[in-house]
Order: C-alpha cells, then sequence, then structure tokens
C-alpha cells in the first residue's frame, strides 16, 4: 500500500512541477511576485536529499524573490520523464543530470547554453575535465555538482598480511598482488564486477577508447581495444582473483566480500565509500586504501569521470531561466558543495571545496588524490549508450563464451547502429 501512495504522490508532484515550470507558466514573470522555479533532483532520496532539500531552503532565504518547487525523481526514471516532459515543453527548470546525459540533452535541444551567464560566473574554479564534459559543441550546458571516478579500493591489512607495501601500479603487479594475499591471507586477492563501465580503464590504458570522434571512427574493437580486455580477461582467470560473478546479485556480492575481508582488492567509485565503511573490515576507515588503478601496457593509467551536471530546461521563458541560473549558481558553489561533500560523503567539482572538513573523510580525500587519471567522457551524445552493448558482450568475452574480437566486434556493430556516419575497422 505505500509503495502505491508513494507512487501517487511522485506522479502527483511532477505533475504539478510540470505545470509550474511549463513554458506558459506566468509565475513571478509580471514582477508580481517572486518566481517559481522547479527543481529535479536525482539524488538518493534516502540518503542524500535531506541535505540538498535543507540547501534549497537556504537558497530561498538567501533570494526572497525566487522559490523552488524541489522534487526527487528517482535516478532510474528520470532521463526518459525529462526526455517525454521536454518534448511536450513542460520540463523543469533545473535538473540534476548526470553528465552521460547532457550531451544527448543538448543535441535534441532540450538544455540553455549557460556561457556567460550567472551559473557559470565561477567557472574557472572548476577542474577543467568536468567542465569540458558539460559541454556540447563546444557551448556549455552544465555546471558540474559533484563527480566521480573509479579508483582500486584495497585493504590494507589484508595487503600487509601479504607482505604488500604499496598499491600496484600496473596490472601484472595486481595479479601477483592477488596470488599473495591468496597464499599469505587465505582470501581473494582481487574480484572484478563484469560491467562495461568498470572495463573502461583498460582500453584506457592501451590508449584506446571506444570511438575516435575526431576521426569519427567506431574503435571498440580496435587492436588497442582487443589488447586492453585481453589483459581483463587474463586477470579475472589469474590465481587468486575471485570467481567471476555474472550472477543478478554480482555486484552486490563482489561489496560485500569486500567489505567484510573476504576480498582484498576491487575497482569501485566513491559512491560505495558509505557503504564500505559499514562493513566488518573497515570500522577503523584508515585499512582503506585508494589509489590510482593500475597502467596498462602502454603506460597508461586512466578511468571514466562520472558525476552530476545542474542542466537549464530551454524552454523556460526569460525570468526562469534567469531564476535557474541564480539557483544553479547557488547550488554549484564552493561553500554549497563543501557542505554537501561534508553531509553526503560526495566529490566537490572545485578545488575550493575541498575543506580541511571535506577531506577529514579519507574517502573523499583518498578519491580527490586520484581525479587527476579521470578522462571526461566523450562530446558525443551517443557515447554513454555504448557501455551496455560493450557490458553485454564483455560478460561472453570473460566467460569465455567468445573470444575478445568477435565480441568486441558486436559492440561495434551496436555502435554503428547508433552512430550510422562513423566509420568502423
Amino acid at each position: 500500500m505505500r509503495r502505491g501512495i508513494a507512487a501517487l504522490a511522485l506522479a502527483m508532484a511532477i505533475t504539478v512541477s510540470l505545470s509550474a515550470c511549463s513554458s506558459g507558466n506566468s509565475s513571478g514573470s509580471s514582477g508580481s511576485g517572486p518566481v517559481t522555479i522547479t527543481w529535479w533532483d536525482t539524488s538518493d532520496a534516502t540518503n542524500e536529499a535531506p541535505t540538498f532539500k535543507a540547501l534549497v531552503a537556504d537558497f530561498e532565504k538567501a533570494n526572497p524573490n525566487v522559490k523552488v518547487t524541489y522534487v526527487n525523481v528517482p535516478f532510474a526514471d528520470a532521463q526518459s520523464k525529462f526526455q517525454t516532459a521536454a518534448g511536450s515543453k513542460g520540463a523543469p527548470d533545473v535538473l540534476r543530470a548526470d553528465v552521460g546525459w547532457t550531451p544527448a540533452f543538448a543535441q535534441a535541444g532540450y538544455l540553455a547554453p549557460l556561457d556567460s551567464t550567472d551559473a557559470a560566473k565561477d567557472i574557472g574554479a572548476f577542474e577543467p575535465s568536468l567542465v569540458q564534459q558539460a559541454k556540447y559543441q563546444g557551448k556549455l550546458y552544465g555546471i558540474p555538482q559533484v563527480t566521480d571516478t573509479l579508483a582500486l579500493m584495497y585493504n590494507k591489512g589484508l595487503f600487509a598480511k601479504a607482505g604488500i607495501t604499496a598499491a600496484p601500479t600496473t596490472w601484472d603487479e595486481l595479479k601477483a598482488d592477488a596470488a599473495a594475499v591468496k597464499e599469505k591471507a587465505g582470501v581473494d586477492g582481487f574480484a572484478f564486477n563484469p560491467q562495461g563501465y568498470y572495463a573502461m580503464p583498460f582500453l584506457y590504458g592501451e590508449g584506446a577508447d571506444m570511438l575516435d570522434v575526431a576521426a569519427k571512427k567506431i574503435t571498440v574493437n580496435s587492436p588497442a581495444a582487443v589488447k586492453g580486455i585481453d589483459t581483463l580477461k587474463a586477470l579475472v582467470t589469474a590465481p587468486g582473483v575471485a570467481k567471476l560473478d555474472t550472477t543478478s546479485n554480482g555486484y552486490a556480492n563482489v561489496m560485500d566480500a569486500f567489505d567484510n575481508g573476504k576480498t582484498a582488492a576491487i575497482v569501485q567509485g566513491p559512491w560505495e565509500s558509505a557503504n564500505v565503511f559499514k562493513g566488518s573490515a573497515f570500522t577503523d576507515k584508515a585499512n582503506l586504501g585508494i589509489a590510482t588503478l593500475p597502467a596498462g601496457s602502454a603506460g597508461k593509467a586512466g578511468a571514466p569521470l562520472g558525476g552530476h551536471n545542474l542542466v537549464a530546461y530551454a524552454g523556460s521563458d526569460a525570468a526562469h531561466q534567469a531564476a535557474a541560473q541564480k539557483f544553479i549558481a547557488f547550488m554549484t558553489s564552493a561553500q554549497t558543495q563543501a557542505t554537501t561533500a561534508a553531509k553526503n560523503a560526495t566529490l566537490p567539482t572545485r578545488a575550493d571545496a575541498y575543506t580541511p572538513a571535506v577531506k577529514a573523510n579519507p574517502a573523499i580525500a583518498g578519491y580527490q588524490s586520484v581525479l587527476p587519471s579521470g578522462r571526461a567522457r566523450l562530446e558525443v551524445a551517443q557515447y554513454s549508450s555504448l557501455y551496455d552493448p560493450l557490458g553485454t558482450d564483455l560478460i561472453k568475452i570473460l566467460s569465455g563464451r567468445e573470444s575478445t574480437q568477435a565480441g568486441l566486434d558486436n559492440v561495434a556493430t551496436a555502435a554503428k547502429k547508433l552512430l550510422p556516419d562513423y566509420a568502423t575497422q
């Protein structure tokens, strides 16, 4: 019953928000009262949303001429809901958008450029790579709110039992470390989540990517990409590495084993740090090690940059866009980001938000140190959609059901359907 009530409440809230922020809304536009904008927040409703609700109240107190209708929309539904709402000219004035959605929404004409607006007044303070992936065709369409990347999470105590004094810097070193942990500590030395996003560091390590934008070419099945996935395949079948878990609970199983000291190392992002610290192996938070991911044979280490941008709906009128820009500037300011990071354990997108209080969280401090190895996503609207076909064939490759080349050729075929004007290998 509660689920039904919650679903009805969400539907009503979204309906209200759509009418409130549609291009035909005149609230405040005549100068008779405050402008009311709507914000769709896609953060976790239980653990993160309370912080943002409190910040909305702070913004309204500081800006009495602007009111914000707050709506928490489940992340899994938000992309399609925004597309539907924007297509009917009734989208929210501001959306918390995954960085992968930004170029697609911009290409569709749903987003307002933010260059030289109040929203971008501090843009020079943000990490350049994060600003880059908030752009499309040279224009700025989002302001980075939070970021993340992948790193090697490891159990310092288990590494010490195996006589390992430093994190591995190559995949071959990780294989050797995994075998040593298994032999001397009696637990798995490494476990891998077989998903497309988690495989990207193996491509980057060989100087590869799924696409070559300059050449308009699909490169996910290039010799360098094949070498990267072959490196991953050799790793997951090496002694001391946990058996690949391809079940529907695989991700949760990998995390449970790491959190409770049954696995010594994983590839993971900061979004899991709060859960890791709840595990029995990390009651002492200092036991968690965070390191840049190992490099491939090309001597390069890299991981995809993720996170969320705040974007403004292009269909809002001038008054609502001005209010939206002011709100975005507030929500991405150094002070607001520091508050968000301290309460939600998320990574700020600007250096001046990494205050001593924020860096007191060892996970945030650790991930800040690995951010320089992060790779911005390519400025292609369909780019993030390629992770799914990569993940589908990755499982077949790593399970030995198809060769690396055949599997990546399948991914290239799927990419060609999304990008018909791109050449193939």
